[in-house]
């Protein structure tokens, strides 16, 4: 590992665990030393950008950067390093969490026809005034919002006169999904994605807000209460258009309209709609296509449509200005699948849809859990689609293998990939390849000369995929020990992270101490002694032996050091819960300027959105400038996650200390049951088979569902109540201490059965009869032992006269060989055969344990009973279980439980039913199910008449 990427651990592990961290002035084009294929060199072209969204590129040859808070930036060229604000639209635009400016485009024929289009989140209500919120939202989930596009005229680098509000909508509360991308199609014109609104933690169908339902979503006013099934706020925005009975909105959307008035072209496919906002929509049931883009000669939109609880997608919408208009399935579906949490809620715009599922099925989709390409190296868990581009099908300086390339990007992994094309053009998804890593990607875009750019937001660049089939270019690094101290001050540099993707390459190291265009020392190491106080630029320059060269930069402070900042309050120790007013309070000091003013200081507030405790993808969520202090709202999020905040010092000569305070929420878990128990119950869009739990945080909001109708075993079972009298489905806001929400059903037995003629049945509350005559010879583990039985048992048609008895919970009317502690679902043709399964499982028969036997009753209804008493479940710890098999002279077989508790003593692990001589048939209960219950009997009963087809064994 080389100095420079052991420095980078350093800082990223002192960043996680939550040390205040000091940094001063970095290099001035800061680059990851990320792999990319061979021939590729990743090559930064802006940096020193402030949460950069967006990138477009001029015919003229300038270069337009759209910043989150509002402001949009234009270069001259990719060569141009300052940049000039072409428009700051920051009073108007809503930047909190993940929302702010994301989209931005140019006229086609830019600038000739002179308009800079953008695509917002507003700081207020739809037709109201901005600011509102002022970039913060007072009360989590109540803060009613919208989005606007616009476009902006511009004279030379600077808008004149006033923007052109072309639509306003998207109403939301929820600080996610808002407004999407825009851009021209080859039509002309301008299409706008939209994301539904809705809550990203919870199942959302409107409950959320005090007052509720601020958006007026149907079928309640604003401030009326939302219950399923006839709620469609929320998520259920994206299904809008399926309700006639009201105005649709356009969240979840993909629109095409007039790029100078707004309004829906006259040839959409639904121009005749009454509804203005039909006539506009394209393409619905999008949960938040961020990034989308047209396939090249085509009028093929593909989006890169943000997931939820399991997969993410990439939609193919072909002809979208010819329709017809079709649904993409969300919230009802996601990926190809029902999406749990919605369907658990029994809502009737998805339980319409699942009738009648006229639903257009992702092009491709890549689940959290699995790596989007074999060996891609990129994390797994959290996952979001954030930048799709095509490249060229020819004409571009790329392999031959990447012409036509869908280049597809995830923030949350922080990967890009390729989708190469198939023998029909199209992208296919058996040819992904990996590309290369990509921190903080919201965007791609294929550039002038057809090479492939990305937007880092979280690092605040702009980057570019450089291919040379020949003599590449090298990659200089410097690092400068120390870069700040005073007079004089030595320094000694290296330029050992420099790299070459040439192999065998020799390189040249030219050092310019104070870049002035002299070489000073050549070598991969060097040393200077400034004598002079003041503020240098060090210059590395690395030649390879083609002539090609990269250069590297870092600022040297003599007769200064970094400021010193300390956050006074919060502490680490803080918990904190959802809604939670947090203050924060801090100071700087400088070595040579001593207390710093609060206008010296910016703060930094970071959401860390976890898949697991330690794989994470942040948020920003707010700034604060020239301030010591403030205060914000503990958000409302699901765990694992936590907060980052960060205060800057900044000293008039520029140099910067930071530090950064991790601060953990208070977290608690609250389980969930029913009864019986094995149901499924859905938590916020997961279902979860009952008993079990999850860690939320402290007041946050959950949606639980209990639906209906289940079958466990053969028995149908309907919701009747829970605990807390919640509806089925309802928001359950998370308590400070530990709590049980438990969902009672109502059960119809059911009845299964075999070919041969079997049937089983359930008897509740059937007494457990104890075997007290006779303590079979098993002990420990994996014994079986012979028995005789007291009467004949006809069983599949033969007679039998014995019996094995296996403590692993099995009885076989014919030898099986030996013991099994590997249970196996029923029928199957291995041993054990001709046997009853009461609860067969890797099972020991302790000290304490027994395995018993005894007659009861009297002919002709006499009964054998095996008891399997105080048994152990292997590696279960204290777990016990008590069982029962009743054999009647006359062929029922019975099953009957006691001393049952929670999880592998109810069958999670266990197969429970009867098999056939052969193992070619038989009837199975249950196979690793949470299905059985204490005195609840399970009656296996023969066909009223048993033909004997064997003899007496």
């Amino acid at each position: 590992m080389t100095r420079v990427l052991r420095r980078s651990w350093a800082l990223t592990l002192t960043v996680l665990l939550g040390v205040p961290v000091l940094v001063g002035l970095p290099p001035v084009h800061p680059r990851p030393a990320a792999a990319v294929p061979q021939g590729f060199t990743q090559q930064v072209v802006y940096t020193g950008l402030t949460r950069p969204t967006k990138l477009v590129f001029s015919p003229d040859g300038r270069v337009f950067v759209a910043e989150k808070s509002g402001i949009i930036k234009v270069f001259d060229s990719l060569s141009d390093d300052t940049a000039t604000i072409f428009a700051d639209l920051r009073p108007k635009v809503y930047d909190f969490t993940d929302l702010g400016l994301i989209g931005l485009a140019l006229a086609p024929n830019f600038p000739t026809d002179p308009y800079v289009y953008v695509s917002y989140s507003y700081d207020g209500v739809i037709g109201g005034s901005a600011p509102t919120y002022h970039d913060n939202c007072p009360k989590i989930g109540d803060c009613a919002a919208s989005a606007r596009v616009s476009r902006l005229r511009a004279s030379g680098d600077v808008m004149t006169g006033n923007e052109q509000v072309l639509l306003h909508d998207w109403c939301h509360q929820i600080d996610s999904h808002s407004i999407g991308d825009l851009g021209f199609g080859p039509d002309g014109a301008l299409y706008v994605s939209g994301g539904e609104g809705a809550s990203a933690t919870f199942t959302d169908y409107g409950q959320a807000g005090n007052p509720t339902n601020p958006c007026g979503d149907p079928p309640a006013p604003a401030g009326g209460a939302m219950s399923p099934p006839t709620a469609e706020g929320g998520a259920l925005r994206a299904q809008d258009i399926r309700s006639a009975a009201d105005p649709t909105g356009l969240s979840g959307t993909l629109i095409r309209i007039s790029p100078t008035t707004g309004a829906a072209l006259p040839d959409n496919p639904l121009a005749a709609s009454a509804d203005p906002n039909n006539r506009r929509i394209v393409a619905y049931g999008l949960r938040n296509s961020f990034r989308w883009t047209f396939r090249p000669g085509t009028s093929e939109v593909w989006a890169g449509d943000v997931g939820w609880r399991t997969w993410e997608e990439i939609n193919r919408i072909v002809d979208p200005a010819i329709g017809p208009v079709r649904n993409y399935g969300w919230p009802c579906y996601e990926g190809n699948a029902a999406q749990g949490g919605y369907n658990a809620a029994n809502l009737t715009l998805c339980e319409s849809l699942y009738a009648n599922p006229a639903v257009v099925p992702p092009y491709h989709t890549y689940q959290h859990s699995q790596s989007v390409a074999t060996g891609d190296g990129c994390r797994t868990g959290g996952s979001s689609p954030a930048g799709v581009a095509f490249y060229p099908t020819s004409g571009g300086g790329y392999p031959s293998t990447y012409a036509g390339a869908l280049f597809f990007a995830d923030y949350s992994r922080g990967c890009l990939w390729a989708m190469r094309a198939g023998a029909d053009g199209l992208p296919d998804p058996a040819r992904i390849v990996p590309f290369a890593a990509t921190p903080g990607v919201v965007d791609l875009r294929i550039g002038p000369e057809n090479d492939l750019y990305y937007v880092d937001l979280t690092g605040g660049t702009v980057r570019r995929f450089h291919y040379s089939s020949g003599n590449q270019i090298p990659r200089a690094v410097v690092d400068a020990t120390p870069t700040s101290g005073n007079s004089p001050l030595t320094v000694s540099f290296d330029a050992v992270g420099s790299t070459d993707p040439d192999p065998g390459d020799i390189l040249e190291y030219q050092w310019d101490f104070t870049n002035d265009g002299t070489v000073d020392a050549t070598g991969l190491t060097a040393s200077h002694r400034y004598t002079s106080v003041g503020t240098y630029t060090a210059r590395l320059r690395v030649v390879d032996i083609g002539g090609l060269s990269d250069t590297a930069t870092v600022q040297i402070r003599v007769g200064t050091a970094a400021p010193v900042p300390v956050v006074e309050t919060p502490t680490a120790a803080l918990r904190w819960a959802t809604g939670q007013t947090v203050t924060f309070q801090g100071h700087a000091t400088d070595p040579q300027q001593g207390t710093l003013p609060a206008s010296a200081l910016s703060w930094a507030l970071v959401l860390q959105h976890c898949s697991t405790v330690d794989n994470c993808h942040s948020h920003p969520v707010r700034d604060w400038t020239g301030v010591k202090g403030g205060e914000f709202l503990a958000p409302d999020h699901e765990y694992p996650s936590y907060l980052e905040l960060t205060l800057t010092a900044r000293d008039t000569g520029g140099l910067t200390g930071s530090t950064t305070l991790r601060l953990d929420p208070q977290t608690v878990r609250i389980s969930l049951a029913t009864r019986p128990a094995g149901l499924r119950i859905n938590l916020n869009g997961r279902n979860l088979t009952t008993p079990n739990s999850a860690e939320v945080i402290v007041g946050s909001t959950n949606t639980v569902s209990a639906p209906g109708p289940q079958t466990l075993g053969p028995a149908t079972y309907t919701f009747g109540s829970w605990s807390d009298d919640g509806a089925a489905t309802h928001v359950v806001t998370a308590p400070a201490t530990a709590r049980t929400y438990t969902a009672t059903y109502d059960g119809v037995a059911g009845t299964c059965g075999d070919s041969y003629g079997y049937t089983c049945t359930t008897q509740p509350n059937r007494p457990f009869a104890p075997a007290d005559a006779t303590v079979l010879p098993l002990t420990g583990d994996n014994t079986t032992t012979q028995v005789s039985l007291p009467f004949p048992v006809p069983y599949y048609g033969q007679i039998y006269t014995r019996a094995w008895v296996d403590g692993n919970g099995t009885l076989s009317f014919v030898d099986p060989g030996g013991s099994w502690p590997t249970n196996k679902p029923v029928p199957n043709a291995a041993k054990p055969n001709a046997a009853l399964l009461p609860f067969w499982d890797d099972l020991e028969v302790l000290a304490d344990s027994s395995v018993r036997t005894a007659r009861i009753g009297t002919a002709p209804d006499r009964q054998f009973v095996v008891e399997w008493r105080n048994v152990g479940l292997k590696g279960a710890g204290a777990a016990r279980i008590s069982f029962q098999v009743l054999i009647s002279e006359w062929g029922q077989v019975v099953f009957n439980y006691t001393a049952l508790n929670a999880g592998r003593e109810l069958g999670n692990s266990a197969t429970v039913g009867i098999e056939n001589p052969t193992g070619s048939g038989g009837v199975q209960y249950s196979y690793n199910q949470l299905v059985l219950a204490n005195n609840r009997a399970i009656v296996f009963t023969p066909p009223a008449l048993t033909p004997i087809t064997g003899g007496t064994s």
